[in-house]
């Protein structure tokens, strides 16, 4: 994902009338947890198994580096499959081609697991599998690709054990399911470009669904949900256009005891798959690690660095975002 003043004002524009997209800094704000957030009776959900999410990640990196083109991408995409397979999901694999921002063909696949295909009632989840073509925000290495632990692997990790709960648990959430696992989300120009050099993956899935007339009642994307100590903002384009399942969503984190890390402060808008998300018509938070400390001001201190290998990843963020999430299927959230 990006974050610069480039397009903004455009971006906006789209989204608001297809239902876009760099991040512009802004001033950060607290804002009142809101007490009104339309949810069911919490019911009980089964328990996440961070040590399952870690294991998962562990076995994406230990391919090596996501790029697109390259080996460890192919061979990575190749277990999602099977692996999602393995969990008892209804596969679909969108397999295209697309241009980067620096002229190269690129071979990708979106790759999307259903749980209940038949049922109407359903609940997007997402993630990215890719990883950056380079470390370009490192003193070290610049050229050369992070292993992308954090920034790929975790939300993918935990997406797979959520998978599992759902294909091994006892109880029915009486809800669909989909799980998608968009490629080229980070192949985007460093310098600027475009919102549209970002987030391959979900542009291609916006024009191109997997499934005819595909609709959910709502999205939730994770993009680096595994960093210790990691602080997840509320998003602006999240609040523009999914307040109440942000709003939901945030209060059963706090309700299971998250709130160290779902926190009540805003972040400002960022591109990232949701925003596509959000043209194909489904409203989508984005829950991201949020870092006002790091170089950045915005993202953790290994975002597109070499540092962002399994030694970021921890446990008790694992649980806290995985747990918080089957809650929320389980909860059903009235959206």
């Amino acid at each position: 994902m990006k974050n610069s003043w480039t397009s903004i004002w455009a971006t906006w524009l789209v989204v608001g009338l297809l239902y876009g997209c760099d991040f512009k800094k802004k001033e950060t704000t607290v804002t009142e947890p809101d007490t009104q957030v339309a949810t069911k009776e919490v019911s009980t959900a089964p328990t996440f198994n961070a040590d399952s999410a870690y294991q998962y990640i562990a076995k994406q990196v230990s391919f090596g580096p996501r790029v697109p083109n390259s080996t460890a991408h192919r061979a990575c995409g190749d277990y999602l499959i099977q692996k999602l397979k393995e969990l008892g999901a209804d596969v679909k694999v969108q397999e295209f081609e697309a241009t980067s921002f620096d002229g190269k063909r690129l071979k990708l696949r979106n790759i999307i697991g259903s749980y209940n295909p038949k049922v109407a009632n359903r609940i997007a989840l997402a993630s990215h599998w890719d990883t950056r073509p380079w470390a370009d925000k490192d003193d070290t290495n610049p050229t050369t690709p992070p292993d992308g632990a954090n920034d790929g692997a975790s939300g993918v990790g935990v997406l797979l054990e959520i998978g599992r709960l759902l294909h091994t648990a006892q109880a029915n959430p009486n809800v669909g399911v989909d799980i998608f696992f968009f490629d080229g989300e980070d192949y985007g120009d460093p310098d600027g470009g475009g919102e549209n050099t970002w987030c391959l993956g979900s542009q291609h899935w916006a024009q191109n669904k997997h499934q005819a007339n595909y609709g959910a009642n709502f999205g939730i994307l994770l993009d680096m949900v595994g960093a210790k100590n990691a602080k997840f903002a509320q998003e602006v384009y999240s609040k523009q256009f999914a307040p109440q399942t942000l709003n939901s969503v945030w209060k059963i984190a706090n309700q299971l005891g998250y709130s160290d890390y779902f926190i009540y402060t805003e972040n400002g808008p960022i591109t990232d798959d949701h925003v596509f998300m959000m043209q194909g018509g489904v409203p989508t938070i984005d829950i991201l690690d949020y870092d006002p400390t790091s170089p950045d001001g915005t993202f953790g201190k290994y975002h597109h660095r070499h540092s962002d290998n399994m030694s970021v990843i921890d446990r008790r963020t694992l649980k806290a975002v995985g747990q918080t999430v089957i809650q929320v299927i389980y909860s059903q959230l009235a959206v």
